[in-house]
């Protein structure tokens, strides 16, 4: 019992030092940038849309307000929940498959986001749909894949982790296929260059409206995983033991990843494909504080999104006057991180070693 309270105020410690370490992110990540912009005039901006105080008055508006509060503020927030997103989503998803090798994309689901993105650009489809187009359709994309691996791998019998891996093999190789055919008949230099480039990931396109939708929801799904964490150990001991102990995962299984699939499409649709963070933040999170679910989720939620605030300022001021694709960066992070993990044979996953 003493062990116990113990480990329990340990986890009460971290999860305290990673808000606050949350906090002094989001606060000292809005400092940087490419703009020449003072500390006192970023705060200045801040204090004034916070709490409209009369002597800031000068901030209310122009070039040093719109770089603050449209650009940077909002783009620290998105970082924040696409982070957020995509650790909780690996941690789901290694649970569904049982691998710890499964990330968010795993399952196609980056392969269905790349084909509906393809299928905007290419087609011209945003000359009805407008702006988000690429967003609107990857995210369509995403989703459709996702949905299509639980058909298939239903098909004969209960769907179970081996067969969702290898219809995400199938899904992920079909989705790939349109995608460059129509690139290739496209013969589009342009298209192929936007295609590309969204696909290397990027949160420039923050703004206040979509932080207002994508925020909440990421909030609201990676809550509604905590709360299943029993249903989520149960997964690492297999559907047989699960079976034995009176729950019936197969249902369970096509609701997570229903959910899952909405995390992952929504990241998409804000800031395209950026990979890694759903495979590295879980491996950490899980080779200091465990497997146990209730823990890993929350912890894993705060280590990503504090990853990814930090990884976008890199990106923000790592080149003058430009801005290097977060998913580049990232990769180059996260390839070494996995390399290592691989590489670990004393590493265990759900109380087997691998």
């Amino acid at each position: 019992m003493k062990e116990k309270k113990i480990k329990t105020s340990v986890y009460g410690a971290v999860i305290i030092l990673l808000l606050a370490g949350l906090v002094f992110s989001i606060l000292a990540s809005i400092t940087f940038g490419n703009a020449d912009i003072s500390i006192k005039e970023v705060y200045s901006v801040i204090f004034y849309e916070l709490f409209h105080i009369d002597s800031l008055s000068a901030y209310a508006s122009g070039a040093v307000h719109d770089v603050v509060w449209l650009i940077r503020f909002p783009r620290i927030l998105l970082a924040l929940a696409v982070g957020m997103g995509l650790s909780v989503c690996g941690v789901v998803m290694q649970a569904l498959v049982k691998n710890p090798l499964a990330d968010p994309y795993v399952l196609g689901v980056s392969s269905g986001a790349y084909l509906g993105a393809a299928l905007a650009i290419v087609l011209g489809i945003d000359s009805f749909l407008g702006d988000n187009a690429v967003g609107v359709l990857a995210f369509a994309g995403a989703l459709l894949a996702s949905f299509s691996v639980l058909g298939i791998s239903s098909i004969g019998g209960r769907s179970n982790a081996g067969k969702l891996i290898l219809a995400g093999m199938a899904i992920s190789s079909v989705c790939s296929a349109f995608a460059n055919f129509l690139i290739y008949m496209a013969q589009d230099k342009n298209a192929t260059s936007e295609i590309t480039f969204w696909s290397m990931g990027s949160l420039a396109s923050a703004e206040w409206d979509n932080i207002a939708v994508f925020l909440p929801l990421m909030l609201l799904i990676c809550a509604i995983f905590w709360t299943q964490s029993r249903s989520l150990n149960l997964m690492l001991l297999g559907d047989d033991t699960a079976i034995t102990l009176g729950t019936d995962l197969r249902r369970t299984r096509i609701v997570y990843m229903t959910l899952a699939a909405l995390l992952v499409g929504f990241a998409v649709c804000a800031a395209g494909m950026i990979g890694f963070v759903g495979l590295i933040i879980p491996h950490a999170v899980r080779m200091i504080f465990g497997t146990e679910h209730r823990r890993l989720i929350p912890l894993s939620a705060l280590v990503g999104a504090i990853f990814l605030i930090w990884a976008d300022v890199a990106c923000r001021v790592i080149l003058p006057n430009a801005e290097l694709p977060i998913g580049i960066l990232v990769s180059l992070i996260g390839a070494p991180c996995f390399i290592y993990l691989m590489a670990r044979k004393s590493y265990g996953f759900g109380g087997e070693q691998s």
